[in-house]
């Protein structure tokens, strides 16, 4: 599939944020043999940036400052929760993106979202799928991010990177996905939600 096709199928399958309602299809239940109720989730937003490179769309990712409260240390997406001056799901992962890894939103065009996906932490997040351009420039902010590095796209779509791994955490078994790709260990809601936006473009319909 070319570039510009699976832009296409992009632009074709991803959905407006504002039709994603109801619970979360996915989440970080989705390998437990229970998803217990969570009935007061918050709303937070992701961006998925696929950065035009020579060599095809690449994924851009961060490595959480271990600094950070919560998930230090872990591969994540630029995004955050909802704050109240934001107008909706996309002005939400805009502004992470601008304030995580300094992206100006001008060079992102945003081409719709992907599932929304619930976590354990309960937050309700909402990945907004955005082409940046290969102009763009990346500055991390200390404060919270430590890296940040891209992996070809190509590579998160192709289901035989969807491994299943296991881990033990406050004394029972938690099954997850995770993506590992050379030294980066891609895992947990970011691994999931790649896996959901694989299954958006490429799964049953």
């Amino acid at each position: 599939m070319s570039e510009a096709e699976l832009i296409a199928l992009l632009e074709q399958r991803l959905a407006p944020p504002e039709a994603l309602v109801g619970r979360p299809p996915y989440s970080d239940f989705d390998l437990s043999d229970e998803r217990p109720a969570q009935p007061s989730l918050r709303d937070a937003s992701v961006l998925v940036p696929l950065v035009t490179r020579q060599a095809g769309l690449s994924v851009l990712l961060t490595r959480r400052s271990v600094d950070m409260p919560t998930h230090s240390g872990q591969i994540a997406f630029p995004g955050g929760r909802r704050q109240a001056e934001d107008a909706d799901a996309i002005a939400t992962a805009l502004r992470e993106a601008r304030e995580e890894v300094g992206l100006d939103p001008s060079h992102v065009r945003v081409l719709g979202a992907s599932d929304s996906y619930e976590t354990v932490t309960q937050f309700r997040v909402t990945p907004i799928v955005g082409l940046v351009s290969h102009q763009a420039d990346f500055v991390a902010d200390p404060r919270e991010v430590d890296a940040i590095f891209e992996i070809p796209f190509a590579f998160f779509m192709n289901p035989a990177n969807h491994q299943r791994h296991s881990r033990d955490y406050n004394g029972q078994t938690r099954h997850y996905y995770a993506m590992p790709y050379g030294d980066h260990y891609v895992w947990g809601a970011t691994a999931g939600m790649l896996r959901a936006l694989y299954l958006r473009l490429f799964g049953e319909r």
